[in-house]
This record gives structure tokens, sequence and C-alpha cells, in this order.
């Protein structure tokens, strides 16, 4: 997860809302020389301002990791943790272990929160979950690495509780990346308030009648009862993994996008090749109903990332989504537009809108009446059938190395797989711009 979310972010540092991003804090914050910002050799930034940006590039493209119940787990937390190690003066930085560990606490309360919510197992509705847990998570995987008091950490939560939340609408727009941004931000801003002495509700993650704390958001959170970690606990991701992208666009793309591959191979085979629209007369999408992602027609990459039509369209005529798929050239395409206009969507009841049990089926009728039908149950990166080691090294180098020297990512690469054997962390944070 820790070398899959810095490839992404090296990779979104590179788009247009991470350079707005980025000129917003340098124009209008004073100077702070302290964090590391992303691909960028020597510009450094306040820590919370540094959590800011380089979360904004991790979710920039929307090629970071998703979980089950729906949210983007690592985004909100590793800049946080990444920017805190900074901070810190030279041999007295964290461990690589210390630094694993405090991401693993920052995930564990993204998953536990949800978990108390059936709401929450659903493509979101009303707020994006990164804005609500992600920022929860950041608090949490912070004050452990500062090693708060329990005292604090429960005023850190209520605090981050107080900063979170953004709309479902600015989905699909430049606006939903800073969702994860703020999240890693305000969680690290929650905590160092919470260090300084501010106190707040210590209900805020129970549920108190006649008082909105976390069901705020979550309107079923039912909170229960845990047992206090020991020698035995297991962190959920030992039993509940993520799903990593293969390309930049939201997790439901994913399964229109391989079974529309599959259709793809039936009519051009295993060569390479574009599929003629001449030939298409229909194409249907059996998807589940959520409407920030049933877009017919996208208008900007952001829209296309969050589009069935248009990722299920590319794949059927190019044998693949990437991250040239969502250039203006690509998307400015006749060929492709002549697909989209071609596109009806169905929402079969029994297709849930959850990412652990939707499915998406792609059915193509040609010019000639022939039927061409595929489904994709479990796309390839979701947590029931995992990206290889190698396919996520490979993703990682691709997406690195669109930023870094070649040399400089194969080292990134290695601090990373041995990271939980550093004795200072300041050896990878060395290795991000």
């Amino acid at each position: 997860m820790v070398l899959d979310s810095i490839g992404v972010g090296l990779l979104g540092s590179k788009t247009e809302v991470f350079e707005l991003a980025l000129q917003h804090c340098q124009h209008m914050y004073a100077p702070d020389h302290v964090s590391s910002v992303y691909g960028r050799s020597g510009t450094k930034l306040s820590p919370t301002l540094a959590a800011f940006v380089n979360g904004v590039a991790t979710h920039s493209m929307d090629f970071d990791d998703t979980w089950h119940p729906a949210t983007h787990p690592s985004g909100a937390v590793l800049p946080a943790v990444l920017a805190i190690s900074d901070m810190m003066p030279a041999g007295r930085k964290p461990s690589g272990l210390d630094l694993l560990l405090s991401f693993n606490v920052g995930v564990e309360i993204q998953g536990r929160l949800m978990r108390f919510s059936t709401e929450a197992h659903n493509i979101p509705k009303r707020f994006h979950p990164p804005s609500v847990v992600g920022t929860m998570g950041s608090a949490a995987a912070c004050a452990s690495l500062l090693s708060l008091s329990p005292a604090h950490c429960s005023h850190a939560l209520a605090i981050a509780a107080s900063l979170s939340g953004a709309p479902m609408a600015n989905a699909a727009t430049q606006s939903k990346p800073l969702h994860v941004g703020n999240a890693s931000r305000l969680g690290l801003e929650a905590v160092i308030l919470a260090s300084r002495g501010l106190e707040a509700s210590t209900v805020v993650l129970d549920a108190v009648e006649g008082v909105a704390g976390l069901n705020a958001f979550y309107r079923d959170y039912a909170p229960q009862a845990l047992e206090a970690p020991g020698c035995g606990h297991e962190f959920l991701l030992e039993h509940q993994d993520v799903a990593f992208k293969r390309f930049p666009a939201h997790l439901g793309m994913h399964w229109v996008a391989d079974a529309a591959v599959s259709i793809h191979k039936q009519i051009i085979g295993i060569n390479p090749g574009t599929v003629a629209p001449a030939r298409v007369k229909e194409v249907l999408l059996r998807v589940p109903l959520s409407k920030y992602i049933n877009r017919p027609f996208p208008e900007s990459d952001h829209q296309a990332r969050h589009s069935f039509q248009f990722n299920a369209c590319s794949a059927l005529l190019d044998g693949e989504v990437t991250v040239e798929s969502f250039t203006p050239a690509a998307m400015d395409r006749p060929d492709l537009h002549s697909l989209l206009s071609r596109v009806r969507v169905e929402h079969p009841e029994d297709n849930p809108a959850n990412f652990n049990g939707m499915y998406g089926e792609v059915r193509v009728t040609l010019v000639g009446g022939d039927v061409l039908a595929a489904r994709c149950d479990s796309f390839y990166g979701h947590w029931r059938n995992p990206l290889t080691n190698e396919s996520l090294r490979k993703k990682f180098r691709n997406n690195a190395g669109a930023v870094l020297p070649s040399a400089k990512v194969e080292r990134l690469e290695e601090v990373v797989e041995a990271l939980d054997t550093q004795t200072d962390c300041g050896v990878l944070l060395s290795q991000l711009q």
C-alpha cells in the first residue's frame, strides 16, 4: 500500500489540480521549509500544507487504493505521517517500523468506524468517505506516531470529527482530490491542536441519543465496544485487503472495463487493433445504480474517470484503459464519441451498489445481429483477484518513472520494500523528490 500510494502521488504531482493546490499554498502562506512535496525537488512546505498537497496528488487521478467498506484509505494517512516524520529533527525521526505501525493504525481506524454502519458499505451518496473517516484515520496515525496520551488521542479524534465532511456532489470535479488532501491535513492539525491542550467532546464516537456524532455522516452508525489491543491483535487488513487500480479511474469502472476488454478480444483477437464503431449497433451496460458514475458524455478527464460509459467504450475500442485514455486527444476521438452514442444502461436488481458484491456486464450487439457478452465479477486488482507483486511493482515504476529518474525509482522501491528494517525513515523521505 505504501509503495502504491507513493507511486500514484508522484504521478499525481504532474496534474493541474496538484499544481493549483501547490501554488495556493506557496502564495497564501508564509514560507516554512519543513516537509517534502512529492516530485518537486527543493520544494518544502509546512507539515500540514505538505500533507495537503501530497494528499491532493495521491487522489488527483483517482488512481489510489480503495477498500471495503468504501473509502480510499492510504491517501489520507500516508502524506500526514510522512509530513510529521519530516518535521522531526535528524537523529530523532521515527523508524520505518514505527511509521508503518502508525500508517496501519490510521487505516485500521477507518475500517473500524465504517464497519459500524451498513450505509458505509455501499457506494456513497452523501459524503465522500475519505473526508470523514480519512480525517479520523489521519488523526489516529499522527497521534500514534507522536505517542500522544490516551486523553490527547481522544481529543484529537473528536477535533478531527469537527473538521470532517465533503459532499459527493463534488465527485468528478477538481475539488474531489481536495477531500483527500484536506483529510490528511486536517487530521494532522487536529493532533497538533490536541497536543497543545485543545479539548473536544469525549462522546463523538459514541451513539448518544439526541447528540449527533459520527451518525451525522452515517445515519445508521451504531458503535460497538472493542477489545483493547493486545499481543494477539489482528489488523483488519489481515482479513480484508484493498483493491489496487490498474488505471486511474473510480473503482467501479474496472468491472465494466474488464468485461469490455473481453469483448474487444472476441472481435479483434489478441493482436493490437481498434474496434470500428460502424460494426457496433448497441452497447448495453448492466451496472449498479449510482448516479455520480453514470455519465453518458463526460466533458472533462475527471468526469471521464467517473463514467461507466466512457470506460466501457474506451476498453471496447482500444482493448485497454490506461493513463493516456484520459488525455484530451484520446477523449476527443470521433470513434469514441460514436461508440458513446450507442450506449444503453440497465440497473439489474441483483447488482448492488457496493464494491464487494457488484458486477459489470457488457453486451455488444453488432450490426449483423450477433450479440457478444461478457461479465466481470472480480476484476484484476480487486481483493478477490489481487494484483501480483510484480504487477504492483510495474505500476509503481511506471508512475514514479514519469517524475523521477530511473535510478531514483529503483532506489525508492528498495527503500520501501525494506522500510520495516530502517532505523530512520529519513532514508525514505530523501527519495520522494
